[in-house]
């Protein structure tokens, strides 16, 4: 789900005034604003303005195919859900590997990962590292 455009924000907050005034509420355009940015998670009309005039950075979207590596081991996979975390620029997404994961470095012992769930940056890295400084995901689109 995108977040929705300025112009967007601008026929919601004519809709939202319309449904008020028709209860006997007035609002003012500019407060219609506040009220639908801070909806959308925004601090403000000027905030939600400034977020949302830039171009989205993100460049995956659901059922994706996807390749990286997870916990630096190499993949295949799709995105099974992918969702933005307000306004911090971050994501999570769900990944379904085509071919089970082993996240364990250790020769004697394994731990297989078929699906996993992390926090992401626009441009595919996970927020969280491991032990080593390493992120645990890092996205490329398979196409």
């Amino acid at each position: 789900m995108s977040p929705p455009s300025v112009a967007d924000l601008k026929t919601q907050a004519k809709r939202l005034r319309t449904a008020l005034a028709a209860k006997g509420q007035t609002v003012s355009h500019s407060q219609a604003l506040e009220i639908l940015s801070v909806q959308h998670g925004y601090k403000d009309w000027n905030t939600a303005c400034a977020a949302l005039s830039k171009p989205n950075p993100l460049s995956f979207s659901v059922s994706d195919r996807v390749t990286g590596t997870y916990m630096l081991q190499p993949f295949e996979g799709e995105i099974l859900s992918l969702s933005k975390l307000g306004s911090s620029g971050q994501y999570r997404i769900t990944l379904q590997f085509d071919t089970p994961v082993d996240v364990v470095t250790f020769d004697s012992f394994s731990s297989f990962r078929s699906r996993v769930t992390c926090v992401i940056t626009a441009d595919g890295v996970a927020v969280k590292k491991t032990s080593n400084g390493e992120p645990y995901l890092r996205l490329k689109t398979s196409g």
